[in-house]
């Protein structure tokens, strides 16, 4: 599902270096879904780690909503050829969470899981070290649902289908495995500076 903000002015030279190729800059911020926009309870929401089917660690949403938190400020980029620019998001990166179910990670790759079934695999080196969070706030306030809330994962530096919404999961996997639009033609990695949109590009 779509919503408006595909068409954008000409940018300034210094938005446009900021603009990876085939982008344009947006003030919008679109809705894009697989699906429908799902509910989420709050009182049954938990979000788990896990290795293959073997659980690591999990938490319930007040439990979650206790850990360490962080703030990102980063321009957002669609594979639909739009951008947004100096984007605020608040929750646990990565790092602390992994911190938080104290595990070293057992693999190099990991599958986002959403509560609607949407998966989406990113190699565990695009997360870790400051580059990804489960986000809980954006612009000061909890996520709307229809932008991924209660929480999302947040890679900012891949195109935006990788930040999964309503995500509740992450499995440690043995090799880069496809997530739902991987398995439909999009690219395995997702650059958006080396405009990675499609398998083969």
């Amino acid at each position: 599902m779509a919503t408006r903000g595909f068409f954008g002015r000409r940018p300034s030279e210094p938005e446009a270096a900021r603009l990876p190729p085939g982008q344009y800059k947006t003030e919008d911020f679109p809705v894009l879904s697989a699906g429908a926009t799902p509910y989420v309870d709050l009182a049954k929401w938990r979000f788990t780690l896990k290795h293959g089917p073997r659980q690591l660690a999990s938490w319930s949403w007040e439990e979650f909503d206790r850990l360490p938190k962080t703030a990102f400020k980063r321009d957002i980029h669609c594979v639909t050829k739009w951008s947004k620019f100096d984007t605020t998001w608040e929750g646990v990166s990565i790092d602390e969470l992994l911190a938080a179910a104290g595990v070293a990670a057992p693999t190099g790759f990991l599958l986002a899981h959403s509560v609607d079934g949407y998966t989406t695999n990113v190699p565990l080196a695009d997360l870790t070290g400051g580059k990804g969070m489960v986000a809980t706030a954006y612009e000061g306030l909890p996520i709307s649902p229809s932008h991924g809330g209660p929480a999302r994962l947040l890679v900012p530096h891949l195109y935006f289908w990788k930040s999964a919404k309503w995500v509740n999961a992450l499995q440690f996997t043995e090799r880069d495995e496809p997530g739902f639009w991987e398995l439909r033609g999009y690219h395995i990695y997702g650059d958006p500076w080396r405009e990675q949109r499609f398998t083969g590009d």
